[in-house]
C-alpha cells in the first residue's frame, strides 16, 4: 500500500510535538503514513533556546511552563525527563509604579484581588483607586458581547489604577502587548463567564477558587511556585523529543517557500528547488510566514495581517556583591505609567537557583514595549546601558555585568487582538473548503505558552488523522 505523506513545517515545540505524536500513532496503529518535518533555520526548538556559559544556565527564550497545564508534563514523561522537572522558588514579586517598588498584593489572581486586606494596605493604589476598585461589588454585569479588549473589560469592573498598576504589567509581561487591544475572549474567556455568572469578579473568584488554608500554608517549609522547568534548561525537552524521532524525517536548513494544491495532494516547494508531495500539511510557523507560503490564496491575507511585536531578552551575570541593594523576591514588573524602558526583570538566581553558580547573580530583563519597538534593534551596548540605568533606580548596581547575552525575538510575540477567535474560525472554515488537509498550529493562533503549543501540536495530529481517514 502506498504511504501517504504528511509534511510539518516548522521545528519549534509545536512542530516537534506534532511530529512526535504523529510518529507514535503511525507506529502503534501501523498506519500507512510517513512524516517529514522541515525547519528553515539551522537549529530546532524555535523560541526555546538554552545557553550554558561559565556555569550559568541561561534561557534565551521562555524560562518555564505553567505546571497546571497537563500537556507539557505529559510530553516530558513521554520522552523520559520526569526526573529532571524542577519547580521555581515562590518568592515575593514586585511592581514598579509611581516611582517606587511595591510588593504585589497577596491573593491577587491575574491582578484581580481575592483578599481585601492586602489590597487595602497596598501602596500601589491611591485611596480613590481602591474605592473605584470596590465598585466591582456593586456594578451590574456587562452586556453580552462576542468580544472586547482586556482593558475595556477590566477598566469597567475595577477602574484605571488597578488596570494600569497591576493587571496591565502582569499581562504585558506575558503577551508583550497593549491590554487595550488584546482580546478578552481569546486570552481570558473565564473572566467574562465569571462576570456573566456571578456579576462581581472578586466574589466570583472567591466562590470558584479553592480556599487557601493559612494555617496549612504556614506549616509548609518552602513554597513551590506555579511554574516548572528542567534541570538542564528547557532545550533539554527539544533534544529529548528529537532523539525519539526518526532522524531521516526531520530536516533543518530547509525553508519552505511555496505550497500549492495539485489535485488530491499538495506540492511543498523548498528553497533548494526540491518539491515534496503531501496529502496533508501542518504549518506551525509565524502567521506572516504561513501567509507567504500560501500567497496564492486570498483567504490567508487575514493571517498574514496579524500583528506581532518584537522583544529583546537581556541576561546579565554579576557577582552578588555588585548588587548593593538586594531585594527579597524573584523579580519585578513595570507599570505602563513608569518612566522605565524595561518591562520586567527576573532575578533568575533566586527564582531558579540551579541556574547560577554560588556567589553569582543572574538577571533577565526585557525591552520592547508596544510603543518602544525601536529599543529591540539598538546596539548591544545601548541596550545594556538602558537596562542598567533602570536597574540602578531600584537595585543600585554600579558595576558592568561580567557578561551579557541579548536575544532579539523579531515579530515573535503574536497579538490576539479583539475578534481573534472569529477571525481564526473564518480562516479555518475557508481552509477546510479551499485547502482541505492544511492545518495551522502554533503560537500565532491558539496560545503562546509552551504547554499551549504542545497541546496545539497534539490537536493538529488528530485533525490530520481524521482528515486522512
Amino acid at each position: 500500500m502506498e504511504r501517504k505523506k504528511i509534511v510539518i513545517i516548522g521545528g519549534g515545540i509545536t512542530g516537534l510535538s506534532a511530529a512526535y505524536y504523529l510518529q507514535k500513532e503511525i507506529k502503534e496503529k501501523q498506519l500507512p503514513y510517513q512524516v517529514m518535518l522541515f525547519e528553515a533555520s539551522n537549529r530546532f526548538g524555535g523560541a526555546i533556546h538554552t545557553l550554558k556559559k561559565e556555569g550559568f544556565i541561561i534561557e534565551k527564550g521562555p524560562d518555564s511552563m505553567l505546571a497546571r497545564k497537563a500537556s507539557a508534563l505529559k510530553l516530558i514523561k513521554e520522552v523520559g525527563l520526569e526526573d529532571q522537572v524542577v519547580s521555581n522558588t515562590a518568592g515575593k514579586s514586585y511592581i514598579v509604579a509611581r516611582g517606587k517598588l511595591h510588593t504585589m498584593p497577596e491573593g491577587a489572581f491575574m491582578g484581580i484581588p481575592t483578599e481585601v486586606t492586602p489590597f487595602l494596605f497596598s501602596g500601589l493604589f491611591s485611596p480613590f483607586g481602591k474605592l473605584r476598585a470596590a465598585g466591582d461589588f456593586i456594578l451590574p454585569k456587562g452586556k453580552e458581547k462576542a468580544d472586547q479588549s482586556l482593558g475595556e473589560f477590566f477598566r469597567r469592573r475595577l477602574g484605571n489604577e488597578v488596570v494600569d498598576n497591576l493587571i496591565d504589567p502582569l499581562l504585558s509581561g506575558i503577551y508583550a502587548g497593549d491590554i487595550d487591544e488584546l482580546s478578552l475572549m481569546s486570552l481570558f474567556p473565564m473572566f467574562y463567564q465569571l462576570e456573566q455568572t456571578h456579576r462581581s469578579l472578586v466574589l466570583g473568584l472567591k466562590k470558584t477558587m479553592p480556599s487557601r488554608s493559612k494555617t496549612a500554608a504556614k506549616k509548609l517549609p518552602a513554597k513551590k511556585g506555579m511554574f516548572i522547568s528542567l534541570a538542564g534548561g528547557l532545550e533539554t525537552l527539544i533534544e529529548a523529543v528529537l532523539k525519539k524521532l526518526d532522524s531521516s524525517t526531520v530536516m533543518k536548513n530547509a525553508p519552505v517557500e511555496k505550497i500549492t494544491k495539485d489535485g488530491n495532494h499538495y506540492n511543498v516547494a523548498l528553497a533548494d528547488g526540491s518539491v515534496e508531495q503531501a496529502e496533508s500539511v501542518i504549518i506551525t510557523t509565524e502567521s506572516y510566514a504561513a501567509q507567504q507560503m500560501l500567497s496564492d490564496y486570498p483567504l490567508m491575507k487575514v493571517v498574514g495581517g496579524m500583528m506581532a511585536y518584537s522583544v529583546a531578552n537581556v541576561a546579565m551575570a554579576f557577582p552578588k556583591a555588585a548588587i548593593k541593594q538586594d531585594i527579597d523576591g524573584t523579580g519585578f514588573l513595570v507599570s505602563r505609567n513608569s518612566d522605565f524602558r524595561i518591562t520586567a526583570c527576573t532575578w533568575t538566581h533566586k527564582k531558579w537557583p540551579g541556574t547560577t553558580p554560588e556567589d553569582m547573580a543572574l538577571l533577565r530583563c526585557y525591552v520592547g514595549k508596544p510603543n518602544d519597538q525601536d529599543a529591540v534593534h539598538l546596539a548591544d551596548d545601548e541596550i545594556i546601558q538602558i537596562v542598567l540605568r533602570d536597574l540602578n533606580k531600584t537595585m543600585n548596581i554600579t558595576e558592568q555585568p561580567l557578561f551579557h547575552v541579548i536575544s532579539r525575538w523579531n515579530k515573535k510575540m503574536p497579538q490576539y487582538t479583539v475578534g481573534h477567535l472569529q477571525r481564526m474560525k473564518n480562516v479555518r472554515d475557508s481552509l477546510a473548503q479551499e485547502l482541505p488537509g492544511i492545518f495551522l498550529s502554533g503560537s500565532s493562533y491558539d496560545g503562546i505558552g509552551v504547554p499551549d503549543c504542545i497541546e496545539q501540536g497534539e490537536a493538529a495530529v488528530q485533525n490530520v488523522l481524521a482528515f486522512l481517514a
